[in-house]
């Protein structure tokens, strides 16, 4: 049997693994082009030392098998601080598909446009994206709903 520790453990694993986007190849890529990856852009944007809260870290989990993985939906979500004022952050994730928006990236990014919009955040937008992923293109129609 399975203790709560570990498997505790075991998601704060994956969570980490997710937080990495495409892995080092993909920090090795935007390093060469003298770029930096979405953490390392997010830690020069917001407050030094204040809290960043980040918004759907597992979406986009295991969907895209067949496309390869799409960790966080291959966008960093989230409130955190820029002089000491609450904003909603939506930063590409250049790592994963060069930034391209896959259908559950648009349903993220319109997700943290309506938590900043219900809670009155200034939205701040990171974009290093390729555009929409184009094998996916006809998933993507803004209605309602995305």
């Amino acid at each position: 049997m399975t203790t709560l520790l570990e498997r505790t453990g075991d998601l704060e694993t994956q969570e980490d693994a997710i937080r990495h986007g495409s892995g080092e190849a993909g920090k090795l890529r935007q390093k060469q082009l003298g770029r930096l990856t979405v953490r390392e852009r997010l830690d020069e944007l917001l407050d030094e030392g204040a809290p960043f809260w980040e918004l759907g870290l597992w979406a986009a989990w295991r969907m895209y098998a067949e496309w390869g993985d799409v960790p966080a939906a291959g966008v960093v979500t989230g409130i955190g601080a820029i002089h000491r004022r609450q904003v909603m952050v939506v930063a590409n994730d250049a790592t994963v598909k060069a930034g391209a928006f896959f259908p559950q990236t648009v349903k993220k990014v319109l997700r943290a446009q309506r938590i900043a919009m219900m809670f009155r955040l200034p939205l701040v937008y990171l974009v290093d994206s390729a555009g929409v992923f184009l094998p996916l293109q006809d998933e993507i129609f803004p209605d309602e709903d995305d």
